[in-house]
């Protein structure tokens, strides 16, 4: 709630005359006195610079908002929201317990390379960029991003013998369209990671998630990739609460 741009970006709505909600883990931070109103994440502090419990509580958040509106408009809801996010949170649970896998799959992958790329398509792409960035931040690792239907479009040609390629694959509409593109990189030289959920997965994929709603899976799918990037930089011998050249908040602009 102290960044700087977010800041001029508040000012601006409310000198066009907008209200303005601000969504914080910090009770009294600028934002949150200078908005309308404030939903507090509840999260508990997070010291280190890069965000994780965090970005996973806003998205908690923003979808109860967007239920709840939804609900007001009386639109007709495919889901029940608050039982199935109880469900998601003893998942996550299980997730979090397994992390000798993620550390194992750090170590195989990440601890030698020099870049990465993470690939999903649908909510999964967008996923794959807090990976990517995630994994950047922390382990120096040059890491990107790509939706899976822009692969062709020129970022398959950084692909490499022992290019490590890290794939969401948990949206049934298009889970065989990625699958196709894990093939696509694996017979240009990538190892491959591949993250699926349950009812879409291979058996040759590192790790599979439990089902959950597919509007939901991020709140499931960045997990992995957040440990990955963690026992990456342990790996390296990174500093992964204080990256260098980077500050919790940025008030410059």
């Amino acid at each position: 709630g102290e960044t700087a741009d977010s800041r001029a970006v508040l000012v601006e709505v409310k000198k066009r005359g907008y209200k303005a909600l601000t969504m914080t883990n910090v009770q009294g931070s600028t934002l949150s006195r200078e908005a309308n109103e404030t939903m507090l994440l509840h999260a508990g502090p997070e010291i280190a610079v890069a965000s994780t419990k965090a970005y996973t509580a806003q998205i908690a958040v923003l979808a109860i908002l967007a239920y709840d509106i939804a609900r007001a408009n009386g639109k007709k809801l495919p889901f029940d929201l608050m039982p199935e996010l109880a469900r998601i949170a003893t998942i996550m649970d299980s997730v979090m317990s397994q992390k000798e896998i993620f550390e194992e799959l750090a170590d195989k992958f990440l601890k030698e390379s020099r870049n990465a790329f993470f690939l999903g398509r649908g909510m999964d792409s967008y996923v794959g960029l807090e990976g990517a960035l995630k994994l950047k931040e922390i382990s120096y690792i040059q890491a990107e991003g790509y939706p899976g239907g822009e692969l062709k479009h020129g970022p398959i040609a950084l692909i490499e013998d022992g290019t490590p390629v890290i794939t969401l694959v948990s949206q049934p509409n298009t889970h065989l369209n990625i699958r196709g593109n894990i093939k696509e990189v694996v017979a240009r030289g990538a190892i491959a990671c591949t993250i699926s959920m349950e009812g879409m997965e291979h058996e040759s994929d590192s790790f599979v998630l439990p089902r959950v709603e597919p509007l939901l899976t991020p709140l499931v799918t960045v997990l992995p990739l957040q440990l990955i990037s963690y026992y990456a930089a342990l790996a390296r011998d990174c500093d992964v609460d204080k990256p260098r050249n980077l500050a919790k908040s940025v008030t410059v602009e």
